[in-house]
């Protein structure tokens, strides 16, 4: 992957794509992914998969390349064209505004992504699910405090949300090294949601478990 995709390809924020790149990869693979942990019973636009043509074919008995932000991003506005020709008619659409977001964030397109929910919350700013979202996106992006202020934010706005505290723990923990922080997150998501399912109570009790190993080394 690194072969794939050079310094000069990274993020605004300062972080090289690899870094983007692995740091996504990481937590997908655990499941544990900031703003997916619960998706499904709470964001409210519908989710739109990254193009299929946004990973370039392989040769027969080759394996698939990474493509690299720029070719992510081009297929990214490509797929958007139809949704962003309905915003001129119709700008203040939350829920175009947040496929158009769902669009970027799943190519990695973290900056546009995080614009055009701020978008949407400046229509809706009560909406948990997408400033959650959001969140993801600025976290993605590097920009660590404001993520952070989203997901305070968002919980303000509902303090038993299972999403963001669970993403307040992650930023916590992974953005800022603060362990304490982050377990009184995850502690109180289990508090605040007793019904939460047995699978997702098992993600959270795993990663509470990793950082107090790593606490403890």
């Amino acid at each position: 992957m690194a072969n794939q995709i050079s310094e000069s390809e990274a993020t605004g924020s300062g972080w090289s794509a690899t870094q983007v790149y692995g740091l996504a990869a990481i937590c997908l693979a655990l499941g544990l992914a900031l703003g997916y942990l619960f998706r499904g019973s709470q964001t409210q636009a519908s989710a739109v998969s990254a193009p299929s043509q946004a990973i370039p074919q392989a040769q027969a008995g080759m394996p698939q390349q990474m493509p690299t932000l720029d070719q992510m991003k081009h297929m990214a506005d490509k797929q958007a064209e139809p949704l962003l020709a309905q915003l001129k008619n119709d700008p203040n659409n939350a829920d175009t505004l947040n496929k158009v977001a769902k669009i970027y964030e799943s190519t990695h397109q973290f900056k546009d992504a995080s614009d055009y929910f701020g978008k949407a919350l400046a229509i809706h700013p009560k909406d948990v699910a997408t400033r959650t979202e959001m969140a993801s996106c600025l976290y993605y992006n590097g920009d660590v405090d404001g993520a952070l202020a989203q997901l305070q934010q968002a919980l303000n706005d509902n303090p038993k949300d299972a999403n963001s505290l669970f993403n307040l723990g992650m930023v916590r923990w992974k953005g800022k090294n603060d362990t304490a922080g982050a377990l009184q997150a995850w502690q109180q998501l289990l508090k605040s949601n007793s019904q939460l399912e047995s699978n997702k109570k098992a993600q959270v009790e795993k990663v509470m478990a990793e950082a107090r190993q790593g606490q403890a080394n």
